[in-house]
C-alpha cells in the first residue's frame, strides 16, 4: 500500500510531521473527526441507532475495551470489524526482516528495534507501510490455546543454542503480533482459563510475560470481545477478573420492530429481483417472513438462550424468491410474485437454525414446530389487514362448499379461473396489495386463504405440494 509520496526512512518520517501515538488515542481522533462530520459512524448497521451505537461511541471515546454481549445474529462480529474503520489509512513501523512485530519508529519494544535506531543513521532506518485492513485481526475462542494468542518458548530456537530466558527465544501470539492494532476474540466463554488469565496483564498493564520469564513487551492494542449473555452471565465460564477488566459492556438485541427486521433482510439478503426472471415480493410477503423469527424468539418450544439469528428471516426470504424465481422460468411468468405456497419450503432453509428446548413439556419434532410457527406468523400478518379490509365476507363464501386449491406451481391464471364464481367477495381480497397483474392476485388469493386457515375459519388439506383450502 506503499506510495511514493509516503516517507520511506526515519528521517523522512520525521520531517513529514508524523507524530507517534496509541491505537487508542489514533482511533479516538478518527472517531471524534467522524462524529463532528455527521458521517454514519457504522454503514450497514441497522436498528441500533439509539440503542447499541451510542454506547459503542462511549466506549470508544472513553479508550476502553469492549464486550459485545448478545444472542448470536444480532451483528457483534460486523460492529468489532467496522471499528477498524477509525484507524489511519496506513501506519508507519521500521521495517525489520524477520521481526515479530510491527514496530513504532519512535518507540520499539523488541530488541532488534531498539537496536536499528542506535546502530543506523535515521536516513538509514527504513519505513514500510501498515495498511488499515491488516491491523485487525479475529479469533474464535473454541480451541484457542495460550501459544496461539500470547506466546511461547520456541524449541528450536532452544536447541539452537539461544537462552531460554533471552527475547529471541520467544515465539510470539497473535495478540503481541498485533501490536499496534485491533484484537477480538470471539464467543470469550468459551476461551480457555489459562488463556484467560494470561489477558490479566494485557488488559490491565498493557504488556506481555510469556511462561513466567523475566522478559516483557509493552503492548499497544485495542481488544474486543463478543459472547452469549447465557453462557458469560450464568456459566461461570469467565472468571471474574477478566470480567472487572472489560471496560465496556455493550448490549445488542433483535430488531425492536418488524419493520427494522424487514429492512435488515433486505439488506442482508442482497437478492436482484430484476434481470432475465424477474420477481416482484409483496410487502405482506416481507412480514410473514420476519414475522416468523419473531414468533420463533418467543416461541416455548425453542431453546431461547440459543436465540433466533437474523440468517432464519434471510434465508427463508432468499428461499421464498426463489421459488418464485422457478415458477417464472417453468410458467413463464414475469415477473414472478412469492406466494405463501413458496414458504413450503421452508424446512430445507429453516432447519438446523433453530435449537430446540430438550427441557420443554411438549416435545415436537422441528418441522412440526416449524409449520406452528409459519401459522401463527400468517395469523398474526392476516389478522392485521383484515382489520384493514374485512374480509369475513370471503369466509362465508366456504361455508357454501366452495373449494380452492392453490400450489407454487400452479400458473397465476388459474387462480383467476377458480376464482371466477365469488369475484365481488374476492375483490376485497385484492385490496390488501391492490394490482391487476395476474401473478399479484394470485399471491393474494394464496395470503387470505392461509390467513383465514391459520385464524381457524377454513381448513386445509395438503398433499404432494398442492393445498385445498374449505369450509372446516
Amino acid at each position: 500500500m506503499a506510495t511514493t509520496t509516503q516517507p520511506a526512512n526515519l528521517l523522512e518520517l520525521r520531517e513529514s510531521g508524523w507524530q507517534s501515538k496509541s491505537v487508542k488515542r489514533e482511533i479516538y481522533d478518527n472517531f471524534m473527526q467522524s462524529l463532528a462530520r455527521g458521517e454514519d459512524l457504522f454503514p450497514g448497521i441497522i436498528g441500533y441507532e439509539n440503542t447499541v451505537i451510542p454506547e459503542i461511541n462511549i466506549g470508544l471515546i472513553a479508550g476502553h475495551d469492549l464486550l459485545f454481549l448478545g444472542e448470536k445474529g444480532q451483528a457483534k462480529s460486523r460492529l468489532m470489524r467496522l471499528i477498524g474503520r477509525f484507524l489511519d489509512p496506513a501506519l508507519p513501523y521500521l521495517d525489520i526482516p524477520n521481526c515479530p512485530v510491527h514496530e513504532d519508529p519512535y518507540h520499539p519494544i523488541t530488541r532488534p528495534g531498539r537496536q536499528m535506531l542506535a546502530e543506523l543513521s535515521e536516513l538509514q532506518v527504513p519505513i514500510a507501510w501498515w495498511p488499515r485492513e491488516k491491523r485487525y485481526a479475529e479469533r474464535l475462542a473454541p480451541g484457542t490455546k495460550f501459544a496461539d494468542v500470547i506466546g511461547e518458548i520456541d524449541p528450536a530456537r532452544l536447541a539452537g543454542g539461544t537462552s531460554m530466558s533471552a527475547e529471541e527465544a520467544l515465539h510470539f501470539g497473535l495478540i503481541p503480533r498485533m501490536h499496534r492494532g485491533i484484537f477480538a476474540m470471539n464467543e470469550l466463554p468459551e476461551l480457555d482459563e489459562l488463556v484467560q488469565v494470561g489477558l490479566f496483564n494485557i488488559l490491565e498493564e498493557r504488556d506481555v510475560q510469556i511462561r513466567g520469564y523475566p522478559v516483557r513487551f509493552d503492548i499497544d492494542v485495542l481488544i474486543l470481545f463478543s459472547a452469549n449473555p447465557a453462557t458469560y452471565n450464568r456459566s461461570g465460564k469467565v472468571i471474574p477478573q477478566l470480567k472487572d477488566r472489560i471496560g465496556s459492556v455493550i448490549h445488542t438485541h433483535y430488531p425492536l420492530d418488524r419493520a427494522t427486521g424487514i429492512e435488515i433482510i433486505e439488506q442482508e439478503a442482497g437478492i436482484d429481483l430484476d434481470g432475465q426472471f424477474p420477481v416482484t415480493v409483496p410487502y405482506f410477503m416481507r412480514e410473514i417472513v420476519e414475522e416468523m423469527s419473531i414468533v420463533a424468539r418467543r416461541s416455548k418450544h425453542l431453546d431461547q438462550q440459543s436465540g433466533v439469528s437474523a440468517r432464519f428471516s434471510i434465508a427463508n426470504y432468499r428461499g421464498m424468491v426463489a421459488s418464485a424465481r422457478q415458477r417464472g422460468a417453468v410458467l413463464g411468468e414475469r415477473p414472478a410474485v412469492p406466494r405463501v405456497s413458496d414458504l413450503g419450503h421452508l424446512y430445507s432453509t429453516s432447519l438446523g437454525k433453530l435449537e430446540m428446548d430438550m427441557m420443554s413439556s411438549h416435545q415436537l419434532t422441528e418441522r412440526q414446530v416449524l409449520d406452528a410457527i409459519l401459522a401463527e406468523a400468517i395469523g398474526n400478518v392476516f389478522s392485521e389487514y383484515i382489520d384493514r379490509h374485512g374480509l369475513d365476507e370471503i369466509a362465508e363464501i366456504f361455508a357454501r362448499g366452495v373449494k380452492v386449491e392453490v400450489g407454487d406451481l400452479l400458473p397465476s391464471g388459474q387462480y383467476a379461473e377458480r376464482l371466477q364464481r365469488v369475484p365481488p367477495a374476492w375483490e376485497k381480497a385484492f385490496e390488501v396489495n391492490a394490482s391487476s397483474s395476474p401473478a399479484m392476485r394470485a399471491s393474494c388469493v394464496e395470503f387470505v386463504l392461509a390467513g383465514l386457515h391459520a385464524t381457524e375459519r377454513i381448513s386445509r388439506s395438503q398433499t404432494q405440494g398442492k393445498i385445498v383450502y374449505e369450509i372446516t
